[in-house]
């Protein structure tokens, strides 16, 4: 079994995981548009090259961060399965709590969900645009010459590089819903491929594939892109049940809505379009085209 992952230590990483869970396969790292540095318009930038080895046949299956998964897979490619998730939260790298930040100090993210529910929290701290790897952004924040105090980055992806220690503190996922995804690896493959599709299924965890297509799905029926401050946040409530959890804000935080809902958990995408349905009846249809003239796109 071959698979196709991006280069950098995270994916490589996840990779592995995968490769062990599978009893070890071959690993073939690309470098992907977002590698390159295309521009940021939408998240396929992060995939396209490894969809392109999929569809070519010069891998079988494909290891994605979900959360950098877009919306719509290429054409002929399907999602097969998703291993059991990491924490999905966020975390605080820098200081022990939120609430010890002065007004004025400076924090560090990349996501513009992030920086959404971060000035909704505390609009007396200034957000600024952090990019890179994992080892890149604690490097920025260990160099005095950045003048930043706090970064916020996924659990998972601290966990699973090693990295664990340099959280400083859980953002509350209730409060700071985290991105369609995050803590999860999705599993692609050629539709059709029935050797690959039953190795993803193999080693995919049923509740962690569930959550995501919930995630997912109400990312869809709002229309959500990688310039959306969207969370989405599923997970089982017991007895058959899955809870959905979503927050919908603008990037300067003064405006923001959040609702949740339980449905069948054999049933995500329905629950996904009530909870989506429920949102948009309360505004969010509105809330996130001024989000969209607000990011310029």
């Amino acid at each position: 079994m071959r698979l196709a992952t991006r280069r950098s230590a995270l994916a490589l990483a996840q990779a592995e995981l995968v490769s062990r869970e599978l009893g070890g396969c071959e690993l073939v790292p690309i470098a992907t548009g977002g590698d390159r540095g295309a521009p940021a318009q939408d998240k396929s930038r992060w995939v396209d090259e490894l969809e392109r080895a999929l569809l070519e046949g010069r891998a079988d299956l494909a290891v994605h961060s979900a959360k950098d998964l877009p919306g719509g897979l290429a054409d002929g490619l399907v999602l097969a399965g998703a291993p059991l998730r990491s924490a999905p939260e966020d975390v605080l790298c820098g200081a022990g709590d939120l609430g010890e930040l002065r007004a004025g100090d400076r924090v560090g993210t990349s996501s513009i969900r992030r920086i959404a529910q971060l000035r909704a929290a505390r609009e007396d701290l200034e957000v600024t645009g952090l990019r890179g790897n994992v080892d890149t952004r604690l490097e920025r924040l260990a160099d005095p010459a950045t003048g930043l105090q706090a970064i916020v980055l996924a659990r998972a992806g601290l966990t699973r590089l090693g990295r664990e220690q340099s959280a400083g503190a859980s953002l509350d996922p209730g409060r700071f819903v985290p991105a369609p995804g995050q803590g999860t690896l999705a599993l692609e493959v050629r539709a059709g491929d029935g050797a690959a599709e039953a190795a993803a299924r193999r080693i995919s965890d049923p509740q962690a594939l569930a959550s995501l297509l919930a995630e997912r799905g109400l990312a869809r029926e709002l229309g959500a892109d990688c310039h959306t401050p969207l969370g989405a946040w599923a997970s089982p409530a017991g007895e058959g049940e899955l809870h959905l959890r979503a927050w919908v804000g603008l990037p300067d935080g003064s405006a923001w809505l959040s609702d949740e809902l339980c449905g069948a958990i054999d049933d995500p995408q329905s629950l996904a379009g009530a909870l989506a349905g429920r949102l948009r009846s309360s505004g969010a249809e509105s809330l996130l085209h001024r989000a969209a003239e607000m990011a310029g796109v």
